[in-house]
């Protein structure tokens, strides 16, 4: 089957071109929607993937209809491949899974998604030890041990309430449970 999607941002903005493009391409169902291309739970992009069965095509007009982000595109596509359909985009000719070149674009294109996210990895692990040699451990300074002693007293007392807890010592509620937790570990 081929199966179109279609997607503006705001409820201000019209699907019409897309949908126009979509059926003059073939597509026998079209999925559309208006929703941020950021999201990752749109609702008709979710009911797409869970109707999409082996040897579908997905068609869309232009890869920022599918997603806003490198990676997202590259996992919403490799879901659809998962399941045993291909893509195609109108406008990007060179993403047609359907086609042995187009598989190979695609195959390139996110080995150097890949290669890109890899490196920017080993870049951060780097800098991160580079910071610690000089003493640096990151993360957040410790709690001060005067206010944490305070707040765990005041909650053996069952006197305060925690909201009179959290306001007098200044800590917050996660805080407070977590060094609660730590003490009876």
């Amino acid at each position: 089957m081929i199966i179109g999607y279609a997607r503006v941002s705001t409820q201000d903005q019209q699907t019409l071109r897309q949908i126009d493009q979509l059926k003059e391409f073939g597509c026998e169902r079209i999925y559309e929607e208006k929703a941020s291309g950021t999201k990752r739970d749109r609702v008709e992009l979710i009911r797409m993937m869970d109707a999409l069965r082996e040897g579908d095509v997905v068609i869309i007009t232009e890869l920022s209809r599918l997603s806003r982000t490198v990676k997202d595109l590259f996992e919403i596509v490799d879901r659809i491949h998962n399941i045993g359909a291909d893509i195609k985009s109108l406008k990007e000719s060179w993403i047609d899974t359907t086609t042995p070149q187009g598989k190979l674009l695609f195959t390139i294109f996110a080995g150097i998604s890949q290669f890109e996210r890899d490196l920017i990895r080993q870049r951060t692990i780097e800098g991160l030890q580079a910071a610690r040699a000089r003493g640096r451990n990151g993360g957040r300074p410790p709690k001060d041990k005067s206010k944490i002693k305070l707040a765990l007293s005041m909650y053996d007392s069952k006197v305060c309430s925690i909201s009179q807890i959290l306001e007098t010592v200044g800590i917050s509620k996660t805080t407070l449970y977590r060094y609660i937790r730590t003490r009876r570990d």
